[in-house]
């Protein structure tokens, strides 16, 4: 009797588990990437991590093993994108990036679908007061010797642009623009760190100093100089880009040129990897990202938000604020990968 009771037990237990258990077919349908492992990479622009975090949570929903990211400069980035060594990357800007992508194997090696954050800017600007009291709206009017030495900090005669780190996309633009406008002998490229010369450079125009910088939208800082009431932009006297794009017109639609094409940002990834997972390319495909709240987020970060534990914190913050459209991404990439 006690045998037969404890058989009923066994069994009836058995029963319980094969009724509440999820079928291996469902949770494979809801953790496509399990067992894939992914690695991203971002620049050394520490504003970049919230992007990219934002991207790295959502694969690791969809069930990816995602690795810390990695710090690498673009250049080198899109190579090790190529061959396979990284998986992403968040902020690829096209098409200041275009020379990168095609050296690192364009279409062939890389995956670029959707924008991920559309319609930035980038350019030269200066501070508004010295703008209006000498009438500077375009940057050749720097070849005039008196009004490069405004800009001049460091007592060589010649205007110092707080400009982009080495390897960045800008730095070959800005280096192109010297020569193409006639201002290598009026203009020193500042660079380095750019947090740091831009840091500087905010110091100096808050002392009332006239300052020349290079700088991008969506960033926090044009939320401290803003164009317009603090700043303004230059225009440059005609088109002028390096590489596959020097035919190309930077003219805006309203006919101002400031010498950058308007610029999309995108999640590149490494083409093999998105072919064999196609719930991750449906991902890298539909996010999409504000600029609004690009540049809230990088204001956050500059005003002291700016710990890992904090970008999570605003990673959690933009979730819940975004469900529906956070859900959406996740169902549409489940759904890719059936």
């Amino acid at each position: 009797m006690q045998k037969r009771n404890f058989l009923k037990q066994i069994l009836g237990g058995a029963a319980l588990v094969l009724a509440t258990a999820v079928p291996v077919h469902a949770i494979a349908a809801e953790m496509p990437g399990k067992g894939v492992k992914v690695q991203p990479i971002k620049s050394s622009i520490a504003e970049e991590t919230f992007q990219t975090e934002l991207v790295m949570r959502a694969l690791t929903d969809l069930g990816y093993e995602v690795e810390p990211i990695k710090e690498i400069e673009y250049a080198a980035g899109h190579i090790a994108l190529g061959n396979g060594d990284a998986t992403f990357m968040a902020d690829h800007w096209n098409p200041l990036h275009v020379d990168f992508y095609e050296k690192a194997g364009g279409d062939a090696k890389l995956y670029r679908e959707g924008v991920y954050s559309g319609g930035a800017l980038q350019g030269y600007l200066i501070d508004k007061a010295t703008a209006d009291k000498y009438n500077i709206t375009s940057i050749d009017q720097l070849k005039d010797p008196k009004i490069a030495k405004l800009f001049d900090t460091d007592g060589d005669g010649k205007a110092d642009l707080a400009g982009c780190n080495p390897g960045w996309g800008c730095e070959k633009v800005i280096e192109h623009h010297l020569d193409a406008y006639g201002l290598r002998d009026r203009i020193t490229h500042k660079q380095g760190s750019y947090a740091a010369i831009i840091a500087d450079t905010i110091a100096r125009q808050n002392q009332g100093e006239s300052v020349l910088y290079y700088t991008w939208t969506p960033y926090w800082v044009s939320g401290v100089l803003v164009p317009g009431k603090d700043v303004t932009w230059l225009k440059v006297p005609f088109s002028a880009l390096p590489g596959e794009r020097k035919n190309v017109d930077t003219a805006l639609p309203d006919g101002s040129n400031y010498g950058f094409q308007a610029n999309n940002q995108h999640i590149v990834a490494n083409r093999a990897f998105t072919d064999a997972n196609p719930a991750a390319a449906k991902l890298f495909a539909i996010m999409k990202l504000s600029n609004n709240d690009i540049s809230a987020q990088n204001k956050r970060m500059r005003d002291g938000e700016n710990k890992a534990a904090d970008i999570t914190r605003h990673v959690d913050a933009w979730v819940k604020g975004h469900a529906d459209t956070y859900k959406s991404w996740l169902d549409q990439a489940r759904a890719a990968a059936k």
